[in-house]
């Protein structure tokens, strides 16, 4: 069993039933009363978000989780394929499961694929990514680093993201996954 105590972000606890990913947590002592844990908790089936308090030392059963290294192979429309790289074996993950991390993910990209209980659930990309330039306005004369501007820029999956003024359409860009900014030129 685990407590409310050993509430860690990433954490997956069952709830009622249902899985749960622990995406925040706050322990809150009130002056007057118990203690007791505020969570912001996704669920694993569906991935609809829901805020849940619950009593300082609850228990809960831990939920067995495990990544494995998949190649994403095309979107069917409501699916995204994936392929394991060690036993080449096919799965399909619904896309409202497979989360919005699915914007960063090119067709042939390796990714972790979370599995709990067995059943695949969520996809996790790297930190940052090198995606290329599809479209983006030309710079203009007298455009520098130092600037302090930015421009929209589409990148080859579809994402718009903000870029500095001197950079072109064809060259690579590495973006922040977790917040979505451009970091640098690959």
């Amino acid at each position: 069993m685990i407590s409310t105590n050993q509430f860690k972000n990433g954490a997956h606890i069952e709830v009622d039933g249902q899985i749960y990913r622990i995406m925040d947590f706050q322990h809150v002592k009130p002056g007057k009363g118990g203690a007791f844990v505020r969570t912001k908790l996704r669920r694993a089936s569906d991935g609809g978000v829901v805020d849940k308090t619950f009593r300082a030392g609850e228990k809960f059963r831990p939920v067995r989780t495990e990544t494995r290294r998949m190649q994403f192979l095309y979107d069917s429309g409501e699916m995204a394929v994936f392929m394991d790289s060690e036993s080449y074996e096919q799965t399909e993950i619904p896309h409202d499961a497979a989360g919005e991390d699915m914007k960063w993910v090119r067709p042939n990209d390796t990714v972790e694929v979370l599995y709990v209980d067995e059943k695949p659930t969520g996809v996790q990309v790297s930190s940052a990514v090198d995606l290329t330039v599809s479209k983006t306005d030309p710079g203009l004369k007298g455009d520098t680093a130092s600037g302090g501007g930015s421009k929209p820029a589409t990148l080859e999956t579809g994402v718009e993201i903000q870029v500095p003024l001197f950079i072109d359409e064809g060259e690579v860009v590495r973006v922040d996954t977790r917040s979505g900014e451009y970091v640098s030129r690959a």
